[in-house]
């Protein structure tokens, strides 16, 4: 008997996650440990940043390499924080089929895994489609201001 919580479904039924248009991505690390970097206050008022470990260039770097990868995927905005990160990425029309999201989203988890020797990752992520203007500038401020708010985030983890 399976004893494991049952996780409500985080994809929509019947969508297809190759289809042009914008998603909201979230990955986290396994069991949400803090390998990506650190959140530290800067200079400016209210305000903060991250400073990337090792695995957390890997990340960027791997996520900067998307679209070298996947021609008609596009990274809009990212950001790492120290236990996961958010993307939103962007699906073009093209010529070419479109890569489903789940596909997109592993690769880059495996090119990081690679690199660092280890899997880091949960087996798992979190995505939404992003429905129109308004959601979308929603979705790029969480990102900007993410690191600022980072003891508020229901992914924050003291260590």
């Amino acid at each position: 008997m399976d004893h494991r919580p049952v996780r409500k479904k985080n994809r929509l039924e019947n969508y297809d996650y190759s289809q042009p248009g914008y998603y909201f991505v979230t990955v986290c690390t396994e069991d949400r440990k803090l390998l990506l970097g650190t959140v530290t206050k800067s200079d400016a008022a209210h305000s903060s940043e991250v400073i990337l470990s090792h695995a957390g260039v890997v990340t960027a770097e791997a996520i900067q390499a998307m679209s070298n990868v996947y021609q008609n995927v596009t990274v809009e905005k990212y950001v790492i924080m120290p236990n996961h990160f958010h993307m939103i990425l962007s699906f073009h029309e093209s010529e070419q089929p479109l890569p489903d999201l789940s596909r997109v989203v592993q690769q880059t988890k495996r090119r990081v895994s690679k690199i660092l020797g280890m899997s880091i990752w949960q087996s798992h992520y979190f995505d939404r489609v992003i429905r129109g203007e308004a959601d979308y500038r929603a979705v790029w401020e969480y990102i900007d201001n993410n690191p600022t708010k980072w003891s508020l985030d229901k992914y924050y983890n003291e260590g």
